[in-house]
């Protein structure tokens, strides 16, 4: 087995293994726990600060060495591993399989080598230990992980919802022509820390704000129970299309063309200098410093191309806050 360097230190209870899930599931189990799989990348702001915060905090730190085998990944790495299923792969192959789209990303696996839990982005000592006690509890079968989280990981945040005067008015017709702008669908919630972030500071950013007339911009939350037709010309509801999106944490921007959804954010992502990677797969597309001006940016890029060269090209940020449940 060969180490692989890692330019951010990780805690001393990280595990180094050869890096076969079949035999890393299959002792995790034996041993009464379960498998937690972190990716992170060199150069990246926000693994470093998950290691240096959340991962000192001692209830978080006792919580993972009582319940998981954890195990560190990098995102761009070349070391071989063996999946679930025998497949053998580089540990950016399975970044790509797994969806891993932002770095730091952990993933919690259950005893059959299921993805039980993800956690993209930067996560606080209160919410990870929140996401640690649901895995270590087997509650996967008993709630969904949203509606836990909802209960549980509560922080201060406004009662109300802020408006912006570019939201899009009903009635709600989101169907794309080919000559159409982009369209942007943002879905937040009340009691969202994160939402009042972006409000109060990402939308108030020059930058930003040049950008946004670029887009068709319609905000939701996804238990609006108001008519709309959906970019693909169905009537519905938001919240059976919000089901249907599988919306699950808010802020969520989900970015359309004529064609579809080209991708998606879930996260709100702080507004920070821009470098991009480029020609590669949108979950690839990872910087060592996203903002989200340059979000906006590739989206409108991205759906240029695809009309172009009749493809989606994915797109994706690293540097991300954290993220709450929509669900009530």
């Amino acid at each position: 087995m060969q180490p692989s360097p890692h330019a951010i230190e990780l805690p001393r209870w990280f595990v180094e293994t050869f890096l076969d899930f079949r035999d890393d599931v299959r002792e995790a189990r034996a041993q009464g726990k379960r498998l937690l799989v972190y990716f992170g990348q060199d150069g990246c702001p926000y693994c470093k600060l998950l290691m240096q915060t959340t991962l000192t905090e001692a209830r978080v730190v006792h919580l993972v060495r009582r319940g998981f085998v954890p195990i560190a990944l990098n995102l761009w790495g070349d070391r071989e591993v063996t999946w679930i299923d025998g497949r053998k792969m580089t540990e950016k192959q399975l970044g790509v399989h797994l969806k891993v789209q932002f770095t730091p990303t952990l993933l919690l696996f259950n005893e059959k080598g299921e993805v039980i839990v993800r956690l993209n982005g930067y996560q606080s000592a209160p919410r990870m230990a929140a996401a640690l006690q649901y895995a270590t509890d087997r509650l996967e079968t008993k709630q969904p992980f949203a509606d836990y989280m909802q209960r549980v990981a509560v922080e201060p945040a406004s009662a109300t919802l802020h408006d912006e005067p570019f939201f899009l008015k009903p009635p709600y017709r989101l169907t794309r022509k080919a000559d159409s702008r982009p369209l942007l669908v943002l879905f937040e919630r009340k009691h969202c820390s994160s939402c009042d972030e972006l409000h109060r500071e990402a939308f108030r950013r020059r930058e930003v704000a040049e950008l946004l007339p670029r887009f068709d911009i319609a905000r939701f939350t996804p238990q609006d129970d108001r008519e709309i037709v959906t970019p693909a010309g169905q009537k519905t509801t938001v919240d059976a299309w919000a089901q249907q999106l599988k919306i699950v944490y808010a802020p969520t921007w989900v970015f359309f063309d004529a064609n579809g959804e080209v991708f998606r954010v879930e996260s709100y992502t702080r507004p920070i200098s821009p470098g991009f990677r480029a020609r590669i797969r949108f979950q690839r597309r990872i910087s060592q410093r996203a903002e989200l001006s340059e979000i906006c940016t590739s989206a409108c890029r991205s759906v240029a191309r695809a009309r172009a060269e009749h493809r989606f090209v994915e797109i994706a940020t690293l540097s991300m806050r954290r993220r709450v449940p929509v669900l009530p």
